[in-house]
């Protein structure tokens, strides 16, 4: 099948992003001489920069007609025989549709996020195993896809490992681990004071200091786990996503909800302890079986419902368990 061509859809967020990145390698290595092409929206096309296992990322101004246009011209040049679309929305199933492959593969109706989206498939498929790779893993076998190992392709540049290393030394930093406060909705956060506490309990069983890690809009939650921290205090450091994949690649451990850095630490080989209430690790919780979850099932009931407050689910979570968390990760790394 040297003549096959894949494009591969999936548009956003980042830890969506990641969890479909195994399907990209298990079609290169089932069809090494294929072309296979992503395509993305421009915000998150750094992520895919370097990808040793596609030959394009198509990076598409979403928000504009012109855009958009612009991205179905350049798709339908490229002739794909397969679209695989991992994201299962109207405008992605459409992109897909848009596109001109002859085969489009993508989830069942009662599984994609926009329902309706399944008709513009001539593949619809319910996602076999636990995890979120594994149902993108299911829409890749039926593309032709061997799955035995899978894995993240991911590339740290060298100019974004030379940025946080200038970071690092105006702190005086060589080893820190990385909190990440955030996650989009506040209903599956972990609150700010409480990683404080971490923060001044960890720093002392460990002797390093930690970095805060934030997105736009969260600069609130860093600046409160500084002051709950006391001395020693974290730094915070707000970075782009390049830079982000670098300093999360080099920390000794990351702590974190369920957010997309969360996903990206794992998958780039940091030892991860993963906060969960409302949403489901088994589904979406770290893929390596290396890393440590923490959640209180008596208190949590699965929801994927965008609440605007902490909930009771995670405000369940004690520092106390979240410390002996990195404890157990701290010895299966060491």
């Amino acid at each position: 099948m040297s003549e096959s061509r894949f494009l591969l859809v999936r548009l956003g967020s980042l830890g969506d992003i990641v969890h479909a990145l195994p399907a990209a390698s298990a079609i290169r290595d089932t069809f090494p001489d294929a072309r296979v092409d992503w395509l993305v929206d421009s915000k998150w096309a750094r992520l895919l920069e370097g990808n040793a296992d596609l030959n394009n990322v198509i990076s598409m101004e979403g928000k504009s007609a012109a855009g958009i246009s612009a991205a179905v011209r350049q798709l339908r040049a490229a002739k794909y025989t397969h679209a695989i679309d991992f994201q299962g929305l109207y405008k992605s199933a459409l992109l897909a549709f848009a596109s001109g492959a002859p085969r489009r593969i993508g989830f069942q109706s009662s599984y994609a996020r926009e329902g309706f989206a399944s008709v513009l498939y001539t593949d619809r498929l319910n996602p076999r195993g636990p995890h979120k790779v594994d149902h993108n893993l299911t829409l890749a076998e039926r593309a032709g896809a061997q799955v035995e190992n899978p894995r993240f392709s991911l590339a740290v540049l060298p100019e974004d490992d030379e940025r946080v290393s200038r970071e690092l030394a105006v702190h005086g930093l060589q080893e820190y681990f990385v909190l990440n406060p955030g996650g989009g909705w506040r209903s599956k956060c972990w609150p700010a004071e409480r990683y404080g506490t971490l923060h001044r309990q960890l720093a002392e069983r460990y002797g390093l200091r930690g970095i805060v890690t934030f997105g736009p809009g969260e600069e609130d939650l860093a600046h409160e786990i500084i002051r709950a921290a006391g001395d020693p205090a974290p730094i915070a450091l707000p970075l782009d996503l390049g830079p982000l994949m670098a300093a999360l690649r080099r920390a000794k451990f990351v702590v974190s909800a369920d957010t997309g850095p969360l996903h990206l630490a794992s998958a780039l080989g940091a030892p991860v302890v993963g906060l969960f209430g409302p949403t489901d690790p088994v589904r979406n919780g770290p893929y390596s079986s290396e890393d440590v979850v923490v959640r209180n099932p008596r208190f949590s009931e699965t929801t994927y419902r965008r609440g605007a407050s902490y909930s009771p689910s995670m405000l369940s979570i004690t520092v106390e368990q979240v410390f002996e968390a990195v404890e157990r990760r701290w010895r299966r790394s060491t």
